[in-house]
């Protein structure tokens, strides 16, 4: 988890906005010219200079090469200025991309994390960790609002935002038997022609049980779990695919990187298991999947 980020942000938030002038032409020849327009940045520039900010450690630069957000939430189709759901965003890896980029543009980021009801002490100050890191931190992250996912919570007002995204989550709700009713309380949230979009370990190719227990669920489950909450079927891609990873390891994917467990008890070391082959493989291979929420003809909602 990374740790809490108050670092000066000038920097970034100055390269940022010296990004985003910085793409237009000049003013044209002749005494008729009375403006000077300044052409957008684009997306995958807002995303660069993002992933290039000073708000990040050298050490989650690192995995971008594993995860591949540019790739990734280009390919969700997010876009500055729209309203977004983040689901159980942990200790902020990814928020610490959208949300500056959301920014660029007005747009506004919810982060649904651990419904306090119930909670351990460990997850009240995960969320604590989170608002003092992110929501407090208007000036680089922009509009965050932190909600819950279950308990009776909602993520986002109903039919209110664009984009839902969950990173490396539907495994822990199939252990739980939670993932049908999340994946609709998704589609309740999205507005019509809203997006979906899951990045999840993947288990095709292997021989696994589907209940979420060895970190990785096949890619028909998650299709399944869309198509019965009402979602359509958008499209996939292999951006953060890996056909190194064999998925047979013996402590699931936790065995690989950034985890690498060495014990089948979790916080415990084996100091004499060689974790060598497994950190060649690097992190694990993984599904990349887009689903919409439908729309009839006229605009309304399919029900």
């Amino acid at each position: 988890m990374p740790s809490p980020k108050f670092l000066p942000f000038m920097a970034f938030t100055a390269a940022l906005a010296l990004g985003l002038s910085a793409c237009g032409g000049g003013e044209p020849a002749g005494d008729t010219a009375q403006t000077t327009e300044t052409a957008p940045m684009d997306n995958a520039a807002r995303l660069d200079t993002v992933l290039a900010g000073d708000h990040r450690t050298d050490d989650e630069r690192a995995r971008d090469s594993h995860r591949h957000p540019k790739e990734t939430l280009l390919f969700f189709g997010i876009e500055p200025g729209m309203s977004v759901v983040e689901i159980s965003p942990g200790g902020g890896w990814y928020t610490q991309v959208i949300a500056p980029y959301l920014k660029t543009g007005g747009g506004k980021l919810y982060a649904a994390g651990f419904p306090p009801e119930g909670a351990s002490e460990r997850a009240r100050a995960a969320n604590r960790t989170f608002a003092e890191t992110y929501v407090e931190r208007p000036d680089v992250y922009g509009t965050i609002e932190q909600t819950y996912l279950g308990g009776g919570h909602h993520v986002a007002p109903e039919g209110s935002v664009d984009v839902i995204v969950t990173f490396r989550n539907v495994h822990n709700w199939q252990s739980r038997s939670e993932a049908a009713a999340h994946f609709t309380e998704f589609y309740r949230a999205l507005k019509p022609g809203g997006v979906l979009g899951v990045v999840e370990h993947r288990a095709d190719g292997a021989e696994l049980p589907r209940d979420g227990s060895s970190g990785y669920v096949y890619t028909d489950d998650v299709i399944s779990l869309a198509s019965a909450a009402g979602y359509d079927f958008d499209m996939s891609a292999e951006i953060n695919a890996n056909p190194a990873d064999t998925k047979d390891h013996p402590f699931g994917v936790w065995t690989l990187p950034p985890v690498r467990r060495s014990s089948a008890v979790r916080g415990q070391d084996d100091p004499a298991f060689d974790r060598a082959a497994y950190d060649a493989i690097g992190e694990s291979d993984r599904m990349t999947v887009k689903f919409r929420k439908p729309i009839a003809a006229d605009g309304a909602l399919l029900e």
